[in-house]
């Protein structure tokens, strides 16, 4: 069948933002590639894991591009994934600008059970959170996510008005706001 694609992008792909765990999980994920595209600390290490996985039929990794470039990336994928661990405070609090990327190209998410992400996905009904950073669990989530036709139908829409809504004008701190107030 068609292969469905799953995006995770980031200028900083550093330690402990599950990028490691998003590749591995793809030994479980069906049906799907991985396209990561971005840099970071960590970024080097990711092509090996990969190819230590044999997963290279599943997992495309780029490097950083420019933004238009990349938006072309991005708007056809059918998820995006951002899986920062709240082991660092300013992971905990923060809202990556991939997100509102995410939001913007209108595809669902699936984000670690940050405390800001969490609300945005309360507040919108765009996607799924993960419980832990288990390879097999987030597999699991992505595979569910991506056979889901209903809810997939059902995030589409309430994409369209969160992007309308977190738009590029609008200041992060005045989105922040917006969610803590919401």
């Amino acid at each position: 069948g068609f292969k469905k694609m799953i995006i995770m992008q980031g200028a900083g792909f550093n330690i402990h933002r599950g990028a490691e765990e998003a590749i591995e999980a793809m030994q479980y994920v069906h049906n799907a590639v991985l396209l990561m595209i971005g840099g970071g600390d960590v970024f080097g290490r990711l092509y090996e894991l990969r190819d230590r996985l044999a997963l290279t039929d599943k997992v495309i990794i780029k490097p950083k591009m420019p933004f238009e470039e990349l938006q072309l990336y991005t708007v056809n994928a059918d998820l995006g994934l951002s899986l920062d661990k709240d082991n660092n405070i300013n992971y905990k609090y923060s809202l990556p600008n991939k997100i509102f990327d995410y939001i913007q190209a209108e595809i669902p998410v699936l984000v670690s059970s940050l405390p800001e992400l969490m609300k945005l996905i309360d507040k919108y009904d765009i996607g799924d959170c993960i419980d832990n950073h288990k390879p097999e669990h987030i597999a699991q989530k992505i595979n569910k996510m991506l056979a889901d036709k209903e809810k997939l139908v059902v995030w589409k829409k309430n994409l369209k008005l969160a992007a309308e809504e977190l738009c590029w004008e609008n200041e992060e701190q005045r989105l922040i706001e917006l969610l803590n107030y919401a």
